[in-house]
């Protein structure tokens, strides 16, 4: 199960890429540049899988994720969400725009692609590369912290939707890994909510 919601994760990081190539797809087609042959179908079909694919796999490992919460305390952060956005959202345009997915070789090598970069990207557990979540307005960022009542300090890879702040105050954290870290805004909510009560 864990292997495939990483799987999930990988397809989520190219959308963007899909989203690009079904379109040029798309334009080549009411331009009359490309006809409903067996070959583009396939492809069409597949972007559809991918792409929607990619967007329940990120909406199962953000939103339906059954991690526990745990409270941290972040000692430092840094931003680096420029680190990786450019670079990989460059691989994106590199990758569609030329590619002609209208004949047998350009879908072969295009699958190529993605299963080397695949094994890549999971097998280093890279879960923090993706454009899709800095689309969606989250940033990325390399934390240190320690969790409350604990003083081992350690680091992970966080992701954050707007400016993370650092404050003396406790906060939640979904850490599925080092790689793919959210703060958990639902139990900062209720903890909240629970504090007006009482």
């Amino acid at each position: 199960m864990r292997f495939f919601k990483n799987l999930l994760l990988y397809i989520s990081a190219f959308v963007p890429m899909y989203g690009l190539i079904f379109v040029k797809l798309i334009v080549e087609i009411i331009n009359g540049n490309l006809t409903f042959n067996v070959l583009n179908t396939v492809n069409f079909v597949t972007l559809l899988f991918l792409i929607t694919s990619g967007i329940f796999g990120l909406i199962w490992n953000v939103h339906w994720n059954t991690e526990e919460s745990k409270e941290i305390v972040i000692l430092s952060k840094e931003n680096i969400t420029d680190k990786h956005f450019l670079g990989y959202f460059s691989l994106f345009v590199f990758f569609a725009i030329p590619l002609d997915l209208s004949y047998m070789s350009g879908y072969f090598i295009y699958v190529i692609i993605l299963i080397l970069i695949g094994i890549v990207y999971v097998g280093n557990a890279l879960f923090y590369i993706n454009p899709l979540l800095n689309i969606l307005g989250y940033n990325f960022y390399d934390i240190t912290y320690h969790e409350k009542d604990q003083k081992e300090v350690k680091k992970a890879k966080m992701f954050y939707r707007g400016e993370l702040k650092i404050t003396d105050k406790p906060c939640y954290a979904k850490l599925k890994n080092v790689n793919f870290t959210f703060i958990d805004k639902k139990v900062e909510k209720s903890q909240k909510n629970f504090q007006k009560r009482y």
